[in-house]
């Protein structure tokens, strides 16, 4: 009498993202890295539109306020609230960092997982690129997009994004080039599935982990990068403000003005601490060892 073979249920092909679920749980440096990212997002979109005050409202009468009653973090050369612009900038800033990572996951994913798949030749070539493009200095790279491609806050996004992906595409070519000699692989050859299906219905699924864990590392990087860009002047233009903009402001008068400094680098130091948590307590989370442990 031969025996069945019953296919995996739901509950045991999800058990390892449960346990990586309660393994993340436990890590309290994680969790209140993903509260606080949560309250910062919320509190940058809802804060500017509870305000009384617009982040590009002007009160010359009243500048260089320190903070007070009227305005909790003082206000700017202009008399702007510094409270709204501090929470409007983490718009911009908590923005350019997804969506930049966005385009750099999109391209990064993509790139690399061809080049895995295909091997050989392809992805010599390929890679051999990859490597030419990571000669090149990043920040350099990225002024050069912005001075031929304008001052866009749209465009400042693919700028970033477009030399963000190089490590992601690093990534995802060793986790299919470690996946695609497998048994479950090879049986979706042998039933003709094209190379398409094979590497988004089967490969990448299966290197979602540490797709997740490099996406919340590289988030910080982005926020770093366009911080910095701002500060040169080539990021988001006035009125408009980022996180980086009003530290370049802020330093420019630290030594009279602290608040103009203090308030907007403690949030963006927050944010990049909280995504670091959350990142490593990821890393640590869908760690395959971790789990047979």
């Amino acid at each position: 009498m031969s025996s069945v073979v019953k296919p995996p249920s739901p509950e045991s092909s999800s058990s390892l993202w449960r346990d990586a679920w309660h393994r993340l749980k436990r890590n309290q440096l994680a969790v209140a890295g993903g509260v606080t990212l949560l309250l910062l997002a919320a509190a940058c979109l809802l804060g500017p539109l509870l305000s009384p005050f617009g982040y590009a409202e002007q009160n010359l009468n009243n500048t260089f306020a320190p903070p007070g009653s009227g305005h909790w973090l003082g206000t700017d050369q202009l008399g702007r609230d510094l409270l709204v612009r501090v929470l409007q900038g983490g718009r911009i800033s908590l923005g350019v960092g997804l969506c930049a990572t966005i385009v750099a996951l999109t391209i990064g994913v993509v790139y690399g997982a061809v080049a895995g798949y295909l091997g050989g030749r392809t992805d010599a070539v390929m890679m051999r690129l990859v490597d030419i493009i990571y000669a090149l200095p990043f920040t350099i790279f990225v002024i050069l997009l912005m001075v031929f491609l304008g001052r866009n806050i749209v465009l400042l996004f693919v700028a970033i994004g477009a030399v963000e992906w190089l490590t992601m595409a690093r990534i995802v070519r060793g986790q299919i080039m470690s996946l695609k000699k497998t048994e479950f692989i090879e049986a979706a050859r042998s039933l003709g599935y094209s190379h398409a299906r094979i590497i988004f219905r089967h490969l990448l699924p299966n290197a979602l982990g540490p797709i997740i864990v490099y996406t919340t590392l590289t988030i910080p990087a982005v926020m770093l990068l366009e911080a910095f860009l701002s500060f040169l002047g080539l990021g988001v233009q006035p009125p408009m403000s980022s996180w980086g903009t009003l530290i370049k402001d802020g330093a420019e008068k630290m030594e009279e003005y602290w608040w103009l400094l203090v308030f907007p680098g403690a949030l963006f130091s927050l944010t990049l601490f909280s995504l670091n948590f959350l990142g490593d307590g990821l890393r640590d989370a869908l760690d395959v060892r971790a789990a047979k442990d």
